[in-house]
């Protein structure tokens, strides 16, 4: 018998326990309880997000993929898949694990459509660092990427991490993953009538039971331990079953695969079958279990790692067992794909679980209210004129690049193997990874991009913000860009006030992708991100990779000679709401989000890409968080071979000088090349009606910034340096 206690323990509602009774016709098994239970999670079938997840562009300027795990494009021969994943409430519960495991199940995503991965990146948010528990969760966090990357043997090859106390609560491990394939070896998660199912892998235990809909459709509650629910990995059997994937991939006996994520064998069972039209018989007698008299809904919805389903051709199961064998791994036939469409589920000799794959996999749908917050006009009000301006400018740009969120993160990069793979291009620490796609002259760029505060101020230009600036890296890096993954991190949904933050980010990342012709071909949401401590920022990550079509053409961010132009395209504006300098400096959250024409970026991409096609520059540097200030001296400390530093000594101060150095403008770009080169560049950026200008030039010990021969900055690269590079971990250890 069925209680309230027992379906709102799962996460149903009444109303959602009611409707499974209509659909069966019947009381449910505990097993059938247990799968819709999941299946039918915010986590799994985003009840409450596909409404406005349709209208985000499936097609761009490249051929897109868009299939059930992970999406990619076509480029050549060469197909190119990636997706983005968040973990972000295991992490919170045992940080290691959560983001291990999160890297594992994105990586799962890449191999299990015929890809090999060939890189990571990551999207990280925390408190801040004078919470003991935000420098546990960041060093746990750091450990668990680089534990499971390293060992995986995928390079981690860029990222971002930010630090606000309202990620406190609850902090974001978003992960992305990027693999490659011939074009015409990719598989497809469904089953096919007559296939033969094939559980392989690792063994299932119940670690992780009930972790997507417990962990991942649930707020935290006050004093709230969940820590049965994060899931255990595995990466040196991960490596292993990647070959093997691969492998029988390779065999053309594959009709279908799937991950075993998110609700395990429920998820894999019942989505397989909705997406090929079939039904399944399974023998749960027969899943490779690691514990004694596992009850039949604990196998269904364990979580436990490094497991995958395969539809094969029936009379190729023994050379499938073999291959998975020759890799340590389980292989067993679990049952058969059927003509009636119904998820047919045997233990012991009895059905414990029989429903149409649609009612599991098509879950509820729900329009959820929205409403602009009572506080958003008082959250953007800001009086300019009441922001007093600083004397000492250079105290006010060494506060800056030792912010978490601007000065350098080597301390957690250098964690990580990026060189794995012999594939990068870029190392961590520039606009963009880079990565050569072997066997051609081309390359793939990567970048994870999200102001969030900038979410918070208006959403849709938030939005818009972050795919703007993931494109502007891109093509700073000599790549265009090509699509898009996110993983949309918000709080509770069913709070109107909440939703109103999702339904307007996603407008606006539809029309910027639009904008742009970039198509989303993957994704991730996750909701109900908070806890007593409040909600987090609206955080939609945005995952974006381009294209370098000759890699003698990549680019990078730091100055490489003396002597060089310094170049600034576009324009200044007093865009400091939401900004690190009013924050940092004044303390104050507040006002508008930067202004955005998204017609103005894409000239000022034209340019840059452009300039850097015809070997016109010698680097490109987009201006974000801290200003210009920062920008340039990103670029003054970026060149690994040769630090050098910029005398800045024509810029315009047609508006307040603080705001011209540190405010957040949108749409500009620092560039540093020859003299000789300046006219044509110049004529470019003429033509596509972008603001141009040369500030001053490269060389010297020191990065001075005048005005009228006043000196407004000087400072010493040794010192920005020993700052920018070191006020991260000194952070740390001197609150720990």
């Amino acid at each position: 018998m069925i209680t309230q206690e027992m379906y709102e323990g799962l996460g149903l509602k009444e109303s959602e326990y009611k409707r499974i009774l209509e659909l069966l016709g019947r009381q449910p098994t505990l097993t059938e309880l247990a799968m819709f239970s999941v299946e039918w999670s915010e986590h799994c079938g985003y009840c409450r997000s596909r409404r406005w997840l349709k209208i985000l562009p499936k097609t761009g300027k490249f051929k897109s993929l868009v299939g059930e795990d992970s999406g990619g494009i076509i480029v050549d021969d060469i197909a190119i898949i990636f997706k983005a994943e968040s973990h972000n409430h295991p992490s919170q519960v045992e940080p290691k694990q959560g983001a291990a495991t999160g890297v594992g199940g994105i990586i799962r995503d890449i191999f299990t459509a015929g890809a090999r991965p060939i890189a990571s990146l990551d999207s990280l948010r925390f408190g801040t660092l004078d919470e003991p528990y935000s420098r546990y969760l960041l060093k746990g966090v750091v450990d668990g990427i680089q534990f499971y990357g390293n060992c995986v043997g995928v390079p981690t090859v860029g990222g971002e991490v930010y630090f606000n106390k309202r990620y406190s609560g609850n902090c974001l491990v978003n992960v992305m993953c990027i693999g490659v394939a011939p074009k015409d070896k990719l598989a497809r998660a469904k089953a096919v009538a007559g296939g033969i199912i094939m559980y392989v892998g690792s063994s299932t235990g119940k670690d992780g039971i009930g972790g997507c809909s417990v962990l991942a459709s649930a707020e935290f509650a006050e004093g709230e331990e969940k820590r049965p629910t994060v899931q255990i990995g595995d990466p040196f059997t991960e490596k292993c079953l990647i070959e093997a994937t691969l492998e029988t991939i390779s065999t053309g006996h594959v009709l279908g695969i799937k991950d075993m994520g998110a609700a395990g064998l429920t998820c894999s069972i019942s989505e397989m079958a909705q997406a090929g039209g079939t039904g399944m018989d399974i023998d749960l007698d027969k899943v490779p279990t690691r514990e004694r008299e596992m009850q039949p809904w604990e196998i269904m919805m364990s979580e436990s790692q490094e497991r995958m389903l395969v539809c094969i051709k029936e009379g190729k199961e023994e050379e499938i067992e073999k291959i998975f064998s020759k890799w340590g791994l389980n292989a067993a036939v679990l049952g058969k794909a059927t003509i009636d469409g119904i998820v047919r589920i045997k233990a012991k000799n009895e059905v414990v679980a029989e429903i149409k794959a649609d009612f599991l996999a098509e879950a509820p749908l729900y329009e959820m209210p929205h409403k602009k917050p009572d506080y958003q006009d008082e959250l953007n009000y800001l009086d300019l004129d009441k922001i007093v301006q600083p004397r000492n400018l250079g105290e006010v740009l060494i506060k800056l690049l030792s912010s978490p969120n601007i000065t350098n993160k080597n301390w957690i990069y250098h964690q990580y193997d990026h060189m794995v793979q012999v594939n990068t291009m870029v190392l961590p620490g520039s606009d963009a990874a880079v990565l050569r796609i072997k066997g051609t002259n081309k390359a793939i760029a990567a970048t994870t991009d999200c102001n969030a505060k900038y979410c918070e101020l208006n959403p849709l230009r938030g939005a818009q913000i972050a795919i703007a600036e993931a494109a502007r890296n891109l093509v700073c890096s000599g790549a265009e860009p090509a699509a898009v993954t996110d993983c949309l991190n918000f709080a509770n949904p069913e709070k109107p006030q909440r939703y109103w933050y999702f339904k307007n980010c996603v407008e606006g990342i539809t029309e910027a992708c639009q904008f742009f012709g970039v198509s989303v071909v993957s994704g991730n949401v996750s909701f109900y991100n908070e806890s007593p401590l409040g909600a987090i920022l609206p955080t939609p990550m945005i995952g974006m990779i381009g294209i370098v079509s000759d890699i003698k053409k990549v680019c990078t961010q730091g100055f490489k000679n003396e002597n060089e132009a310094i170049i600034l395209l576009g324009k200044n504006l007093p865009d400091i709401g939401g900004s690190e300098y009013l924050e940092v400096i004044h303390n104050q959250f507040k006002g508008q989000a930067p202004y955005l024409d998204l017609s103005q970026e894409k000239a000022l991409h034209d340019t840059v890409l452009k300039v850097i096609k015809d070997g016109l520059v010698q680097s490109a540097h987009d201006c974000s968080e801290g200003g210009l200030a920062a920008a340039l001296a990103e670029c003054c400390l970026s060149n690994s071979e040769k630090i050098t530093g910029a005398l800045i000594d024509n810029l315009d101060f047609d508006i307040r000088k603080d705001f011209v150095l540190f405010a957040e403008s949108q749409s500009r770009v620092i560039l540093s090349a020859s003299f000789e080169n300046v006219p044509k560049i110049k004529e470019i950026a003429g033509n596509n009606t972008v603001p141009f200008k040369v500030i001053g030039k490269t060389g010297g010990d020191s990065l001075k910034i005048l005005d009228n021969d006043k000196e407004l900055i000087n400072l010493k690269l040794d010192k920005l340096k020993s700052v920018w590079y070191e006020s991260l971990e000194e952070s740390l250890n001197s609150s720990s």
